[in-house]
C-alpha cells in the first residue's frame, strides 16, 4: 500500500516472516527498492505494479539495499522482463550483488571453515533464490541524491554493518528513513510475534556507528524489510533495542574469552543459547560473535 505520498510498500511471506520492497514513484522518476527472491518480481512486484496502474516498464531504476538473498534474488528475473531498468547498489556490495556464487561462499558460507555453516538443503535453496548472475549498472558510496519530481529529492544513505555496502534512504519530504536491514533490533520475528532468527552483522563497529546515525537523524517514519512500520518514539526505541543488543553480543563474547572459550563454533552455540535461542539460522549471531572479537 501507499504509507506516505509517493511510498509504497510491498509487503509478501518469507517462510514464517514477511520481507518488503519499497517503490518509490515520484513525478519524472520510479525507483523501486529490491527485489526480493527469485521469483517475487513475477509473482508480487509486477502485480503490485499493475493494481496502481504502473508496469515494470515504467520503472526508472532499482535501488539495492544489501547483496543478500531476499533482497537482490530478484535482479536477473527483473531484468529480462524490463531490460532498459537501471540498478544500482552499494559498490562494496556490488560483487556480491552480481553473482550468486560469491553471495554464497561470502555471505552464507563464511563460517564453513571454522566447523559450522548451514546445511545442504539451505545451500540448495540459497542457489536457487538468489536467482542467475545479473550485471549492476551503478556503484553507490552514499551521500548521492537523486530527484523524482519538482519538489522531492531523496538522498542515499552509507548503512555499513549488516554488509559492508548496505544503502537506504533518507526522504526529507516525509521524514522517512527506508533503512531495509541497517538495524535488526535482537533479531527479526514471525509472524506471530516470536523471536525467529538472530541480527547478523560483519562488522561491529560499523553496525554500531549506523545504528547511531539513524539514531541522530531522529526519523518520522522508520521504514524496514522485516518489521512493521514504526513512527518517531517507537522508531527510536528499535535503534536503542538494536544498539543494546550489540552491548550484549559483545559481553558473552567477553565473559567467554575470560572463560578460556576462544572457539567460535562453541561462542556461536552459547551466545546462541543465552541470547536467543534462535529456531532458524542460528548460525548467523556467530557474525556478530566474530566481529566483536575482532574489535576487541
Amino acid at each position: 500500500m501507499e504509507i506516505l505520498p509517493g511510498i509504497h510498500r510491498i509487503e509478501s511471506d518469507l517462510g514464517e516472516r514477511f520481507m518488503c520492497q519499497y517503490l518509490l514513484a515520484g513525478e519524472e522518476r520510479k525507483i523501486l527498492v529490491d527485489t526480493g527472491l527469485a521469483g517475487t518480481p513475477e509473482e508480487v512486484i509486477v502485480p503490485y505494479l499493475e493494481s496502481i496502474g504502473l508496469s515494470v516498464e515504467d520503472l526508472d531504476e532499482v535501488l539495492i539495499s544489501h547483496a543478500d538473498v531476499d533482497h537482490c534474488g530478484g535482479n536477473h528475473a527483473l531484468k529480462e522482463m524490463a531490460p532498459s531498468v537501471r540498478f544500482m547498489c552499494g559498490e562494496a556490495d556490488r560483487a556480491w550483488v552480481e553473482s550468486t556464487d560469491l553471495a554464497l561462499a561470502d555471505l552464507y558460507r563464511w563460517s564453513d571453515p571454522y566447523g559450522f555453516g548451514p546445511d545442504e538443503d539451505s545451500v540448495e535453496w540459497l542457489r536457487t533464490e538468489l536467482g542467475d548472475d545479473a550485471p549492476v549498472d551503478t556503484g553507490l558510496r552514499g551521500g548521492e541524491t537523486l530527484r523524482l519530481g519538482p519538489d522531492w529529492r531523496i538522498e542515499v544513505m552509507h548503512l555499513p554493518g549488516h554488509t559492508p555496502g548496505h544503502l537506504g534512504i533518507w526522504d526529507e519530504r516525509s521524514g522517512a528513513a527506508i533503512i531495509i536491514d541497517a538495524a535488526l533490533e535482537r533479531g527479526i520475528y514471525d509472524r506471530d510475534g516470536s523471536l525467529l532468527q538472530p541480527p547478523r552483522y560483519f562488522d561491529a563497529v560499523t553496525y554500531r556507528s549506523t545504528i547511531r546515525k539513524l539514531r541522530a537523524i531522529g526519523p518520522e517514519h522508520l521504514l524496514t524489510a522485516h518489521y512493521p512500520p514504526m513512527r518517531r518514539k517507537e522508531a527510536a526505541e528499535f535503534l536503542d533495542r538494536s544498539l543494546e543488543f550489540t552491548d550484549r553480543v559483545e559481553e558473552v563474547v567477553l565473559e567467554e574469552l575470560g572463560r578460556g572459550v576462544t572457539d567460535l563454533s562453541e561462542l556461536t552455540r552459547i551466545a546462541d543459547e543465552r541470547l536467543g535461542p534462535y529456531p532458524a539460522f542460528a548460525i548467523e549471531i556467530g557474525a556478530g560473535v566474530r566481529a566483536h572479537m575482532a574489535a576487541l
